[in-house]
């Protein structure tokens, strides 16, 4: 063996596991592995998961805050305005230098898969050929799929349509949109029509920003599930955001939601920036905005958990951290239950990684070596402690480590020195 990891605990429940790991592949699971390796490490009783998975950012944007000024109201709506007075000032050398960046933070976090939306309506498509450019550099570290997203609306920027081809054409992996920006519900509607079209003729996986809007009457998930259907792309396309949903009425949704199974439609909340950015229209009570996430898993939907972003004009805060992402996705839902919040640490593991069709990912023999050493005993703790990550390995090769957190204690009566670990022993 290359690398045997001994004595782990999986998120399934299983412990005192040994990994064995040969030419970038998992080769064994099993308990008292007898077999050697050139490398050893010790789990000592600590979760070891597969790699945590994004699938909802915009790396294009990332790292950006301040550029050109700040989003003062701290709105969905200025911060596009934000972005649109950036857009004519963007380089190709600065959008790189900022996503590599934003790459090494995720690495070290255990981030090695991230689906990232690029804006499109820009006819210098600086941000496509950077974001291109970045995914090959990193590729031999971390999975980066991109979506086409035409940011100011498909229809409603008459260079939107040319523009999204000649980005499939440079090698975008991913149909997005956006039908709830556009200027009426029909245009809307007609936006998602043809771009499902699209990708049925391309072969392409869809995902739109979809009802990103406090308005129950926003109803772009209904159809892109009937195109989604109409164009025989069941399991292949996302409805990102959703949070329309949250105030729709619950004769409605008691119909949407079988569709949605039927159509088997992938769905990606953002909790950090939904509950940030929506019920801005209100005083008291306020609504939360997020979608309804346990009502579709209970549907049989497959629901994950992005980030969205980090330090851009949208959002100020972020770490590339899906623990907290998930974190706040469950508090959010009131996913306390047990299983529940075994079902959010899954929103950032293996439930994105099927959304993005990644290959070999997991925990099983054959699965690639794309493994998260994290101090926490199992999921729950993970997601309550935000587990620093011990070992980031990548294909066999330890890619990031760090050391245990502790605090020493030298306590008022107590003279003893305490080595406190933040795991519960």
């Amino acid at each position: 063996m290359d690398l045997i990891i001994r004595n782990a605990n999986l998120p399934d429940g299983r412990s005192g596991i040994d990994i064995g790991i040969k030419d970038g592949k998992i080769a064994v699971l099993e308990s008292s592995l007898s077999a050697k390796a050139t490398e050893e490490i010790d789990a000592s009783g600590y979760l070891v998961s597969p790699p945590f998975v994004d699938a909802h950012f915009h790396m294009d944007a990332t790292l950006s805050l301040g550029q050109p000024r700040l989003n003062q109201s701290g709105t969905l709506l200025e911060g596009i305005a934000l972005w649109g007075e950036l857009k004519p000032h963007l380089t190709v050398e600065a959008i790189k230098e900022r996503a590599l960046k934003y790459c090494d933070l995720a690495v070290a976090r255990g981030l090695l898969a991230i689906r990232s939306h690029v804006d499109i309506c820009d006819p210098r498509l600086l941000a496509v050929d950077a974001l291109l450019e970045v995914k090959k550099e990193v590729a031999p570290y971390l999975d980066l799929q991109l979506v086409a997203f035409p940011q100011d609306g498909y229809l409603r920027d008459p260079a939107a349509a040319k523009l999204l081809e000649s980005a499939l054409d440079r090698g975008v992996d991913v149909i997005g949109g956006i039908p709830h920006f556009e200027r009426t519900m029909e245009d809307g509607k007609k936006s998602v029509e043809i771009l499902c079209r699209l990708a049925a003729e391309r072969g392409l996986r869809v995902d739109m920003h979809c009802d990103e809007s406090d308005d129950p009457l926003s109803r772009h998930i209904e159809t892109l599930t009937a195109e989604t259907v109409r164009h025989g792309l069941q399991g292949r396309v996302t409805g990102s955001h959703l949070t329309s949903m949250h105030s729709m009425d619950n004769y409605y949704v008691s119909k949407l939601l079988p569709l949605m199974a039927e159509a088997e439609m992938n769905v990606v909340a953002n909790p950090l920036i939904n509950i940030t950015l929506q019920g801005r229209h209100e005083t008291y009570p306020k609504r939360r905005g997020m979608t309804r996430v346990p009502e579709l898993l209970n549907a049989g939907v497959k629901v994950a958990f992005g980030h969205d972003c980090v330090m851009d004009p949208w959002y100020s805060l972020g770490s590339a951290d899906m623990l907290e992402v998930a974190s706040m996705g469950l508090h959010v839902a009131q996913m306390t239950g047990v299983e529940q919040m075994k079902s959010c640490f899954r929103a950032v593991t293996e439930i994105p990684a099927a959304i993005l069709g990644l290959e070999d990912y997991g925990l099983e023999k054959g699965c690639n070596a794309d493994l998260v050493i994290l101090q926490a005993a199992d999921p729950v703790e993970a997601l309550r402690l935000k587990a620093n990550r011990l070992f980031v390995i990548r294909k066999g090769k330890i890619i990031s480590r760090s050391a245990p957190l502790q605090a020493e204690l030298n306590l008022p009566g107590r003279p003893e020195i305490q080595d406190f670990l933040v795991h519960n022993e």
